[in-house]
């Protein structure tokens, strides 16, 4: 009956529309629910209302359409600024965004018969005269508006004006559904998609010829049955436009570096999570993260650790770069994010890290990592924990390091060195009978009086921050030598990367900072993870860099460790490359090892102190790692002195008990460094007040 009829929505009731959240990254039409709308402007036309940041996912995944693959384009576009409008309508916006599909509106299909009218006669200049987009222009109708709301600015008002791909005659006029199309280019997407572009320009940066990719690229056709979309028919010209553009990339887009990041920001906003320029008491900063590096976040970041690489060019560069880093399966770092920023990163850490989270989260709402890493003490680690939902972490490996080149550059004597780097170590953690911190700084000072360069440096630069570390080490759990090696591997190839001298005059510009890491550094890694995946161009690869130092101790045989059990003061590996040198680990076991062989001289974490830390665990013949000790001093002050309140009495004890299960799986350092996951029925905010009992893993 007429009387139960749906009844159309006219387009004052927009807003009263569900709003819709597909759970994939990508989606389509084909995914949402459409409402005509009744009167208005856009009568008759179908909408919908996502969320404004799902936006590019519903582009890319209309262009995914399988019966018609297109690309669309941005036809037109227009912007308000907040407060321009006094009354504005219910579907009144800030942006206006029309897309079209590229196989349109024109259409020159019948240009070169030589009978065509005048309307559809193929231009001298402008869209549809370049020679390689005649096949484009077919009069294509399809097309779609996007308002992003005046009223409601996270939500984004879809138009669907015309959903099928056909031309004034309502025939389809590309895909596989337009007979005319069949056997040429017009069945498939008109251009080659984002990812074989990021593929091309990727092997272009890193110096791989025009015919090693063609090559390439053929080989990869013939080996999947040959053609099946628009990026098998890549072609030569197609990449030397590529290498064209790479040639006239610049970095100095502006003769003033602030201008030039701005320009860069508005010319890649898809690459930009957060942008804040200096004003007034409002300091710099940038937040970066491309396409590839959301993929990766998600891939390795979900249920996998993600670390803090904070503080790098502190010297040298106009402002200093934070890194993001994930871990794959074997255990090399991967940058997934890059801020730049003008103050201390940990002081605005609110200020980017909400939007970073947001930003993944909207492509995958169940994405969730296992611990968060902090190499800075100041890091807020509530904010952290909020903005993840993850337990938080605290790594040495930045303090270890810089202690290490110290003493490498300040004391001569290596014994002295190796005595010196133990007592550092107690420092950190306080495991001697110290009333304070300050107590075990001193005992250190008196003891090595003599060594007046080491202790001019460290007075200068440490005795302020030791407090907050070793406050740091008695909250928060501490990372294992494993992933300090995954991070040390980042930082060795960033610093090869960026701190070249040919580049020396242009250390102080943020763009030129912003151009190398987005360009040359950035196709690095995706080279790695290419040839990981698909084992191609094997000779590129970079042995030092691309594989870490707990990579390489997999591959030291057992047998070459010599560690007597009666003597833990030192072990020996044998040379994997000269069986004749035999190398010399003190203090094995230990996150303060330190090994006679050239790499660790340089101050590095090598392969042999990981190698011996991996045995001693497994054979539980070292003594625990000074964390296992503060961990276990501090469960058996609670054990020996148990509060008075017998409910208090009961939680901890009940705690206790299961942290004491725990010790051995903390003692028995994994092979593959991960932290082991809580067990399922462990609260995690009880966990996370429990921070006393720091958990090594």
């Amino acid at each position: 009956m007429k009387g139960h009829e749906a009844k159309i929505p006219r387009m004052e009731d927009i807003l009263n529309l569900p709003v819709q959240d597909p759970p994939i990254a990508e989606f389509s039409a084909a995914h949402l629910n459409w409402v005509k709308v009744e009167g208005g402007r856009q009568g008759g036309d179908d909408i919908a209302l996502i969320p404004y940041a799902r936006v590019d996912g519903f582009v890319k995944g209309e262009s995914a359409n399988a019966e018609c693959p297109a690309s669309f384009r941005i036809e037109s576009r227009r912007k308000k600024s907040e407060g321009s409008v006094s009354k504005p309508r219910v579907d009144g916006y800030l942006e206006y965004t029309l897309y079209w599909c590229s196989y349109g509106p024109d259409d020159y299909r019948d240009s070169g018969s030589g009978i065509a009218d005048g309307a559809s006669m193929k231009p001298a200049s402008g869209k549809g005269s370049r020679p390689g987009r005649r096949h484009m222009m077919r009069g294509c109708l399809c097309h779609f508006t996007v308002k992003r709301l005046y009223n409601r600015p996270l939500l984004a008002l879809i138009i669907y004006n015309q959903r099928n791909h056909v031309d004034k005659t309502g025939a389809p006029c590309h895909g596989i559904l337009d007979h005319h199309a069949v056997g040429t280019r017009a069945m498939y997407a008109p251009r080659i998609s984002d990812e074989l572009r990021q593929k091309v320009m990727s092997m272009l940066y890193v110096g791989i010829s025009l015919d090693n990719i063609m090559q390439h690229h053929m080989e990869e056709v013939q080996r999947h049955g040959g053609p099946h979309n628009r990026d098998d028919f890549l072609t030569r010209n197609d990449i030397r436009n590529m290498e064209r553009l790479i040639r006239n990339s610049f970095h100095e887009l502006h003769g003033n570096d602030e201008c030039c990041v701005k320009m860069w920001v508005q010319r890649h906003h898809k690459h930009v999570f957060f942008f804040q320029d200096i004003c007034g008491s409002e300091p710099f900063i940038l937040g970066i993260q491309t396409d590839w590096q959301v993929q990766q976040m998600l891939r390795y970041g979900h249920n996998g650790s993600i670390a803090s690489h904070s503080v790098f060019g502190l010297k040298k560069l106009k402002y200093p770069l934070c890194s993001l880093l994930v871990f794959d399966s074997s255990r090399n770092a991967i940058p997934v994010a890059w801020i730049i920023t003008s103050c201390d990163v940990s002081q605005e850490i609110h200020r980017w890290m909400l939007s970073l989270v947001e930003r993944i989260r909207t492509k995958d709402p169940r994405w969730r990592p296992h611990a968060f890493l902090v190499d800075d003490p100041s890091f807020e680690t509530s904010i952290i924990r909020e903005a993840f939902q993850c337990r938080v972490l605290i790594s040495l490996w930045h303090i270890r390091r810089s202690w290490v080149k110290g003493l490498l550059k300040k004391c001569c004597n290596f014994d002295v060195q190796r005595e010196m780097f133990k007592h550092l170590g107690r420092i950190l953690y306080c495991t001697r009978n110290m009333p304070n911190t300050l107590d075990a700084v001193e005992e250190f000072i008196q003891i090595f009086v003599d060594q007046c360069a080491f202790m001019d440096y460290f007075r200068s630069q440490w005795l302020q921050k030791i407090d907050p570390w070793v406050n740091s080490i008695r909250r928060l759990p501490v990372t294992s030598l494993e992933l300090y090696s995954a991070i040390e591997a980042y930082h060795l190839r960033l610093k090869s990367k960026l701190f070249n001298e040919l580049h020396a005059s242009s250390w102080q510009r943020v763009d030129w900072l912003i151009h190398t890491l987005t360009t040359e550094f950035h196709s690095l890694y995706w080279l790695d993870q290419y040839m990981v995946e698909t084992g191609c161009f094997e000779n590129l690869r970079n042995e030092p860099f691309t594989t870490n130092s707990w990579y390489q101790a997999m591959h030291i045989p057992d047998v070459d460790v010599l560690l007597d059990e009666e003597n833990l003061q030192q072990a020996k590996v044998i040379s994997q490359t000269d069986r004749n040198v035999v190398y010399t680990i003190w203090n094995p076991g230990s996150e303060f090892s330190l090994c006679d062989c050239p790499c660790s001289r340089q101050g590095n974490l090598c392969k042999h102190i990981v190698k011996v830390a991996i045995l001693c665990k497994n054979r539980q013949v070292a003594r625990p790692l000074l964390a296992a000790q503060v961990y276990r001093q501090a469960l058996l002050n609670l054990l020996q002195n148990p509060p008075d309140d017998p409910l208090v009495l009961d939680h901890a004890i009940l705690h206790a008990t299961r942290m004491q299960q725990d010790i051995k799986g903390l003692e028995d350092l994994s092979n593959s460094g991960l932290l082991q996951p809580l067990p399922p029925d462990t609260n995690s905010q009880t966990t996370d007040n429990l921070l006393l009992f720091p958990r090594l893993h």
